[in-house]
């Protein structure tokens, strides 16, 4: 087997040794200004190999946006600086009963193609002693989103941090997804997407989790 053939075969089978997204032990020693300089220049060198023509009006800055849509949109969720504040608050009105965040947006890029991976994700946890505002699930879905990603890993990244958060492991987290590397390459499937389902404590019962999943698959917002 060829060094291609491997790199096309690991890609496809998804191997990962760890939920964290693998990083060099110095990969925040630069700053966003440095890695958008740097990744300028290689992305011209890229399009230049291609044939284009970057003297042109309309190519002539793609590679300065591409950079910076790479360090400052895309991948923000790669530098742990960028992770959002997440405070909790006592849980002062007793709720123990689920609590849903649903059809929350997915934009993140599969980690073996650079393709978008869209998508929703849906969240719910049953509080103990501590409850977060809601807007922060979707803060916190969108940081582990904006990375280089596997779905399987993702819906692992999200459900370990929020059982921390939380201090309970009363968790469940799905994300359905459509990936480009799927669609627009190789098999080229236009109609297939991705589901990916995590989940700790009480939603390993069977009832507890299809109450979740009947909620997500039949309640639409009106």
């Amino acid at each position: 087997m060829n060094k291609k053939e491997s790199y096309e075969i690991t890609g496809d089978q998804h191997h990962s040794t760890s939920i964290k997204t693998p990083l060099r032990a110095n990969a925040f020693e630069k700053s966003d200004d440095e890695k958008i300089k740097n990744i300028q220049h290689y992305f011209k060198m890229i399009m230049e190999e291609m044939g284009l023509d970057l003297t042109d009006d309309s190519l002539s800055g793609t590679p300065y946006r591409v950079a910076k849509m790479y360090v400052k949109e895309l991948f923000y969720g790669l530098n742990p600086n960028n992770k959002p504040k997440i405070s909790t608050f006592e849980n002062k009105y007793r709720y123990k009963k689920m609590l849903i965040e649903q059809n929350i947006n997915i934009d993140s890029a599969c980690e073996h193609h650079f393709l978008p991976i869209v998508g929703f994700a849906n969240v719910a946890y049953v509080p103990k002693n501590k409850v977060i505002g809601l807007s922060k699930i979707n803060r916190l879905v969108d940081y582990y989103a904006r990375r280089p990603q596997v779905q399987e890993r993702l819906v692992l990244q999200i459900l370990d941090d929020l059982q921390e958060i939380l201090e309970t492991k009363d968790v469940i987290v799905s994300v359905t997804a459509k990936h480009l590397c799927v669609s627009s390459r190789g098999i080229k499937d236009q109609s297939s997407f991705t589901t990916t389902i995590e989940y700790g404590g009480c939603f390993a019962e069977s009832a507890t989790r299809n109450e979740f999943l009947n909620i997500i698959n039949n309640q639409k917002l009106q």
